[in-house]
This record gives structure tokens, C-alpha cells and sequence, in this order.
């Protein structure tokens, strides 16, 4: 095996060279051979071919270099390898054919020798070329290449493929492209042949013994995205996804070190948010922003990202300890210049949050404090409220003391038509919020609202992992249960968008797009571990715990929804609120809290927030997102 690899080991470039200019003779006499039907050939006819012939190998040899046949390697010649000989075999022996007229007159030199000689040195120049390749692909095993399937003839899919030739070193080969457009099918790119459409590779994948499969379609939205993770999965092959936003424009290359596992986020396939960075950079560069609840999943994600926009200090707030060490030692790491300060605190301390506030001074201020785990915050009423209501309150009045600029709220979608308490006690918080604006002028007070971010604290996906990797069985409240989900990055970047946009006082709705069924979540983080739902890994379906609703809304009937400048964030006009003896109801809460009084708490909340009910949601008061922008 090591001779025969030694001995198609031709990459030199010097050795290119002596084979095309060897090739030059052979092809010149077997054009005269050739005229003369393979019989002897005439001696004033071979005298005249040998003298012409130094004059054949200059000129030809001299357009093969400046033409640049000798830029690539034969190791992954391709269509443009053949048409630059081509292009030299044509140039040449049309320079050759006039200096032989110029200086023979055609004497004893057939005019059909060019033509031949045309055909010829195409033919020993490209087929050697071929065959070299075509017998490094046969050893591809034997040099431990990995076969790659390409999905998507695309942009995308020709940098890909291109990457993977010019760098062998790492492991993989492309060995075909698959597309659905018709038109594309039977090309080549790069070399590499467009076998088929998107529906064929679980056929594919086992004719050409691929072993792996790669997504190249960075575009996909989610039902194309779904579709090919799922035609993937069928052919029992790896698969890996180029990241949206991974190549490389400038060099129009992939970068193949980002090459990575297909991951539940990819589903979502939501189209990149279009941010405007100078305009967020413009509202929190050079200011003090505090993050309230900046260890959790959210807050700590809201603290990265505001660390890139060169706040003049970054405060993080937050109860625990250990969350609290995590992201500073991040912080500290990632951004060493980031003047930061950490916060061990509770929002409901009122003396702790103003000893912040008065110590800080902050600019605006992020408030993802909360507790919100649906079927626990049920039998926690009064921690609920504490938190979520009284500690909003708390961090509000603060802001609103200090004449802080901006306030914006960490929301939720489970506060309209709240059935359960964390979503009452969300809906609450944006009241507070609301109130505190209508009192304070000199401090714009903001809601976000938005739905289920993957791989938050306490969210199915890390449950559903860790199920997962312990066999099973996977457990699903409902077969018809769905939510909306975003990632927590794309998530905290349209909340910085929403507090640069507002002018105070607004609920701003992010578009979460479509909702995606649970048991379908599940069986896809089932099928991308490399398992089969049912088969391997069971899935479990437990019944709708206490406070939950089959599908969540964005936003209730009451809120008609307004574009914004930004396309993903849309403006819920919110609905009136009587804040006559809001105040008081407010201290009530404070007191039953005291006193750990949760009947009166639950009174007291659905008092203050009149939507709040424990059955289920009337379908009248949906209204779909898609529905309200028309």
C-alpha cells in the first residue's frame, strides 16, 4: 500500500512541468503519425516535425506557465483545471501554426497536424490529471479521509467544499452535493458532482458511503431546516451544520474549525435578527448599567452582551452566590478593561438596593430578577409575589429616586391571560412598572415581553438532556402542548434593541416566530443524540402540571400590536390600568408577605389582575401574531 501511494505521489510542481513538456514531442509526432493513418511517416515530412519541434516546445511551454496550468495541484484537478489546458493547447498551437506558415510556408507540414496535435496534447495533458485524482479518491480510505455529503449546491456549499479540497489535512473529502433545484442536478462544483435532490439522502448517504453529512444552507428558515435535519437523520449518517453567519465573505471560505454538531437551536432556523449595534452602542457606551438577576441563564447573557458595548461600568446584581462567582470570573476573563462590580443582594432588600443605587448611580438599568418556574411558583405564592411584584417594585422606585434613565423589565408571555401565579405575578411586575412611570418623568420605564428561551435555567432543554443521557424515558406534560422558543442570545440582544427604541412607558412583544410542539422538541434532542424515540429512549406523557396552559400568547386581545423600526420587535399598546389605590393594594401585598398570609396573597393578586384565572384560556382573547400585523 505504501509503494502504491509513493508512487502516484506526483505534487510537485517541478514534476508537473517535466511531464507537460514531455507531453509536447509525443503529442507533435503522434499528430503526424496520425495524418498519415498510422502507417510510416514520409522522412522529409519527420525532418521537417523534428526541426519545428524546439520551436513547439518554447512556445507551448512558455503559454502552459503564463496561462498558470501550474497554480493547482493534480490532486484535486478540476473542470477549471481543464479548461486553462484548453485554453494554452488552443493559444499555443495557434502561435505555433503561424510561426511554422511564417517560416515554412507549410512546407512538408500537414495542415491537419494542428488540429491533431490540438487534440492530442489536450488529451495526455487532462488525462493524467484525472487519473492521478481518480486514484487518490480509490486510496481516500487508505489515507483516512472521511467521504463528506454536502447538503446545498449553494454559496455556502461550494466554500465548504472548496475548504475541504485545499485542506485535506483534516480528515474529510467531499464526495457529492445534494439540492433541490433541478437545474443544478448532474453540475459539478469544484469537481463535485450535484447527485441528487435533498429527499434522496438517506439513498445518497449509503451509495456513496458517505460519513458525514454536512448542512450547508445557512438560509433555510424552519420548515426547510426541520425537513433536512430529518432527511439526515434518515440516512443514519453524522451530520454537522454550518453556523449562520459562519463564512467568510472576505475570503469566501469556510472556516472548517466551526463546523459543529446539529443542536436543537437549529431548528428554530430563525432568520439572524438585524441589530443595530451603533444605535445600542450609542445608549449604554460610556454609561453604568445594572443587571439585575446577572448570574441567571438571561441576566448573565444580558451582562456579555452589554460588556461588548463599552459601558463605562457593568453592575451585576444577584442573590446567589455561586451564580454571582461564575459571571464575574467570566467577566473578569472575557473583558479585563470592564470596569465591574458584583453585587451580592436581594432585590426585595430594600436597603440593599438603595445602598446600590446610591452607591453606583446607574444610567439604566436591566431588571431579570425573577422567579419563574410555573408548577413550583404555584405552591410558592408568597415567594412569587416577593419577588417577582415586591422586587420589582423595590429595584423600580429606586430607579425612579435616582433618576435613573432607562428601566426595562425582563417579561414573559405567561403574563397575558396569566393562569398560574408566576404569570399573575409577572403581569403584576409590568403594572408596577407602568405605575412608577406614570410618577416619574425623569425615568423611562419599558416591558419586554417574550416567550421561552432554550437552555434557560430551568427550561425542558436541559431536562430533556439530562433524561436523555441517563436512557430515559423522556416525560411530556401534553401531546398538543407547544411554546414559543428563542435562543437566550438572540433573546437579550432584542431586549438591548427594545430599551434603545423606547421613549418610556411601552410593552414591547419580540416576535418569537412560530411555536414548536413539545413532543416534537423532544424527539428531535432524542434523534440528534443519535437515538430513536420510542426505541431507544421512551417518551412519557405526564399530564399538564398545576398553573400550565396548552400554548401561551404574546399578547391579550386588548393590546393591539404597532410595528416598530426594528422588525422583530413589535409595540403591545397596553391596556388601560386604574391606578387609583394602587399604592395601597401594593402595601397590602407587602403585609400579607409579612405575615406569610398566601390565601390573602392569592386574593389580593387576582384582585389587581383581573385576567388571572386557573382554567384554561378563551380562544377569543388569542390573538396570533401573524393575525394582528394585518
Amino acid at each position: 500500500m505504501k509503494i502504491a501511494r509513493s508512487a502516484i505521489r506526483l505534487r510537485s510542481r517541478g514534476g508537473a512541468i517535466a511531464h507537460d513538456l514531455l507531453m509536447i514531442p509525443v503529442a507533435w509526432l503522434g499528430a503526424f503519425w496520425l495524418r498519415f493513418n498510422l502507417d510510416s511517416i514520409p522522412a522529409e515530412f519527420l525532418d521537417q516535425a523534428f526541426r519545428l519541434l524546439p520551436v513547439i516546445v518554447v512556445v507551448q511551454g512558455s503559454i502552459f506557465l503564463y496561462l498558470g496550468l501550474y497554480r493547482g495541484v493534480w490532486r484535486f484537478a478540476s473542470m477549471p483545471d481543464l479548461v486553462r489546458i484548453v485554453q494554452a493547447v488552443v493559444v499555443g498551437t495557434a502561435v505555433c501554426a503561424t510561426i511554422a506558415f511564417l517560416a515554412t510556408r507549410m512546407a512538408h507540414v500537414p495542415r491537419a497536424s494542428f488540429p491533431l496535435f490540438a487534440v492530442l496534447l489536450v488529451t495526455f495533458l487532462s488525462g493524467p490529471r484525472l487519473a492521478y485524482r481518480w486514484i487518490k479518491d480509490r486510496w481516500r480510505g487508505a489515507a483516512n479521509l472521511k467521504a463528506v455529503l454536502i447538503v446545498g449546491a449553494g454559496n455556502t456549499g461550494e466554500q465548504l467544499a472548496r475548504s475541504l479540497l485545499r485542506d485535506p489535512s483534516r480528515g474529510y473529502h467531499p464526495i457529492g452535493f445534494v439540492d433541490d433545484d433541478p437545474r443544478k442536478k448532474g453540475r459539478e462544483i469544484r469537481g463535485v458532482r450535484v447527485l441528487g435532490h435533498c429527499g434522496q439522502i438517506p439513498e445518497l448517504g449509503t451509495h456513496t458511503r458517505a460519513e458525514l453529512v454536512v448542512i450547508a444552507v445557512p438560509s433555510a428558515n424552519t420548515a426547510q431546516m426541520r425537513r433536512l435535519v430529518e432527511c439526515c437523520e434518515r440516512s443514519n449518517v453524522p451530520m454537522q451544520i454550518v453556523p449562520r453567519g459562519q463564512q467568510n465573505a472576505a475570503s469566501t471560505r469556510v472556516a472548517l474549525d466551526e463546523l459543529r454538531e446539529v443542536a436543537i437551536e437549529d431548528l428554530l432556523s430563525r432568520k439572524p435578527a438585524r441589530l443595530d449595534w451603533p444605535g445600542m452602542r450609542d445608549e449604554l457606551a460610556d454609561h453604568t448599567v445594572l443587571v439585575t438577576g446577572g448570574g441567571g441563564s438571561i441576566g448573565s447573557e444580558m451582562c456579555r452582551q452589554i460588556a461588548q458595548l463599552d459601558p463605562s461600568h457593568l453592575v451585576v446584581v444577584d442573590i446567589s452566590e455561586f451564580n454571582l462567582y461564575r459571571i464575574h470570573r467570566e467577566l473578569s476573563d472575557a473583558c479585563p478593561n470592564l470596569p465591574l462590580s458584583v453585587v451580592l443582594a436581594d432585590v426585595c432588600d430594600t436597603t440593599a438596593v438603595e445602598r446600590v443605587f446610591e452607591r453606583y448611580g446607574p444610567d439604566v438599568v436591566f431588571h431579570a430578577a425573577a422567579y419563574k418556574h410555573v408548577p413550583m411558583l404555584e405552591s410558592q405564592v408568597r415567594e412569587a409575589v416577593r419577588v417577582n411584584v415586591l422586587g420589582t417594585h423595590t429595584v423600580a422606585y429606586a430607579a425612579a429616586r435616582h433618576a435613573t434613565g432607562r428601566f426595562v423589565l425582563v417579561s414573559s408571555d405567561k403574563a397575558v391571560n396569566p393562569t398560574n401565579t408566576m404569570g399573575a405575578s409577572k403581569r403584576l411586575a409590568e403594572k408596577v412598572c407602568h405605575a412608577v412611570h406614570d410618577e416619574s418623568p425623569s425615568t423611562r420605564f419599558m416591558v419586554v415581553r417574550f416567550g421561552n428561551v432554550l437552555d434557560s435555567a430551568g427550561s425542558v432543554v436541559p431536562l430533556f438532556r439530562d433524561q436523555i443521557a441517563r436512557g430515559g424515558p423522556v416525560t411530556v406534560t401534553d401531546r398538543d402542548m407547544e411554546r414559543y422558543f428563542m435562543t437566550i442570545s438572540e433573546a437579550c440582544q432584542l431586549v438591548m434593541a427594545s430599551a434603545a427604541l423606547g421613549k418610556g412607558g411601552e410593552v414591547f412583544v419580540l416576535d418569537m416566530g412560530e411555536p414548536m410542539r413539545i413532543v416534537y422538541l423532544a424527539e428531535q434532542m432524542i434523534r440528534l443524540s443519535g437515538k430513536i424515540p420510542g426505541e431507544d429512549v421512551a417518551i412519557e406523557f405526564t399530564g399538564a402540571r398545576p398553573g400550565e396552559k396548552l400554548s401561551e400568547e404574546l399578547f391579550h386581545s386588548a393590546e393591539p400590536l404597532d410595528a416598530t423600526s426594528h422588525e422583530k420587535i413589535l409595540l403591545a399598546r397596553h391596556r388601560p390600568v386604574d391606578y387609583a389605590g394602587f399604592a395601597t393594594h401594593l402595601m397590602e401585598l407587602r403585609k400579607a408577605c409579612d405575615a406569610f398570609d398566601e390565601p390573602a396573597l392569592g386574593r389580593i393578586l387576582a384582585g389587581l389582575v383581573p385576567e388571572y384565572h386557573g382554567g384554561s384560556t378563551p380562544m377569543e382573547s388569542v390573538v396570533p401574531i401573524a393575525r394582528a400585523r394585518r
